[in-house]
């Protein structure tokens, strides 16, 4: 974290008067900004490998299972979705799971194209288990926010993650000409 500040420009006075709230964001505001999303991100990465490395999973395989957990069942295409991966991607997590004994595949009786993923009772046992995890740690931050932030936190990070969205779908501009 400390490579971005060092980065960034020496933060500026406070302000004398209140800044309008048309008014851009004061770039050392914007670098703080990046700073706290990078460290929450990394954070949760860390700790997520952390709790999968005392149960030998991966850190997927520990989104896994927690997914699965409150679920009967998620079909492949789904599961990709949710963790924000290929389907290639997530078959190769499935196969190393099934092999474990954490997970069965089934296929679906309306389509039989559609492949289901279930946590055996195995699987189910050790759910149980995973009580560490990223999320757990962040509602009980912001479940401590006065109900004025959170509600405008979670506008603000509503509108964080459409823009974000809107840039990553973008298409990509054209070359210029050489």
């Amino acid at each position: 974290m400390g490579a971005l500040r060092a980065a960034a420009p020496a933060r500026r006075a406070a302000p004398t008067r209140r800044r309008p709230a048309a008014e851009p964001a004061v770039e050392s505001d914007l670098d703080a900004i990046v700073e706290a999303i990078v460290y929450l991100y990394t954070e949760s990465r860390r700790v997520t490998k952390e709790a999968a490395g005392r149960h030998g999973l991966t850190g997927p395989q520990l989104a896994v299972v927690k997914m699965l957990e409150s679920v009967e069942r998620l079909s492949l295409s789904e599961l990709s979705s949710l963790i924000r991966a290929r389907n290639s991607t997530v078959t190769g997590i499935i196969d190393r799971m099934e092999h474990g004994g954490l997970v069965a595949r089934r296929r679906s009786d309306q389509d039989r194209r559609v492949v289901h993923i279930a946590l055996t009772p195995a699987g189910r046992r050790l759910a149980r288990t995973l009580d560490v995890e990223p999320v757990t740690i962040f509602r009980r931050v912001l479940s401590e926010l006065e109900p004025g932030d959170a509600a405008a936190l979670g506008r603000v990070l509503t509108k964080l993650a459409r823009r974000v969205r809107e840039i990553v779908r973008a298409p990509e501009p054209p070359l210029p000409p050489e």
